[in-house]
């Protein structure tokens, strides 16, 4: 006899969701594809938000107020715990080489740029303003010219001499594994 009476609320509660749907699937949907930013995520929260109308059915009458303004907030108090779900997590990197990471992974370029610096060091005064003016600070020959109170002639010399410096630094010695240890712990 239990089995006849769960197999009728059964019933009664798919005919209640599939009602929900028919008249505030669509709206919803599109509630919830704008909040997300994207539909398979829109269609799990309104999935989400279904399952918490069925789980509560007490609060899907009119007299506690509009149907379709409870589904919506249930839909956006979803999609505003699941934007905050991915904010507290870090963001994830491909475990394989030949994966694509969902956020690309930057320690290639920490090490890179502790490499450029490593030899930045060994470059006169002269070139390191030079190279700090024109690609650390982005300016152009002639602001980095004006800057440095030399001419544009100058700068360009200059430039051009501090990188072929900087390559040749580059080349002589990579970095010490001591080195990017320290780099990343610190």
């Amino acid at each position: 006899m239990a089995s006849w009476s769960r197999r009728r609320e059964s019933s009664a509660d798919e005919v209640l969701i599939r009602r929900l749907y028919e008249e505030h699937g669509g709206a919803l949907l599109a509630y919830a594809t704008r909040l997300m930013g994207d539909r398979p995520l829109g269609e799990d929260v309104v999935q989400e938000t279904l399952i918490r109308a069925w789980r509560n059915p007490e609060a899907l009458t009119n007299d506690k107020g509009s149907v379709r303004g409870y589904l919506f907030t249930i839909t956006r108090n979803i999609a505003i715990d699941r934007h905050r779900a991915r904010q507290a997590r870090p963001a994830e990197v491909a475990e394989t080489p030949g994966s694509t990471p969902v956020e690309k992974d930057h320690a290639d370029q920490v090490v890179d740029s502790m490499v450029v610096l490593g030899a930045m060091e060994k470059l006169s005064d002269e070139h390191q303003q030079v190279l700090k003016e024109i690609y650390f600070q982005g300016r152009s020959v002639e602001e980095a010219a004006e800057s440095l109170g030399v001419p544009a002639g100058t700068v360009k010399s200059r430039s051009y001499y501090a990188l072929r410096r900087l390559r040749e630094a580059i080349a002589e010695k990579p970095v010490p594994s001591q080195v990017v240890a320290e780099g990343a712990a610190g």
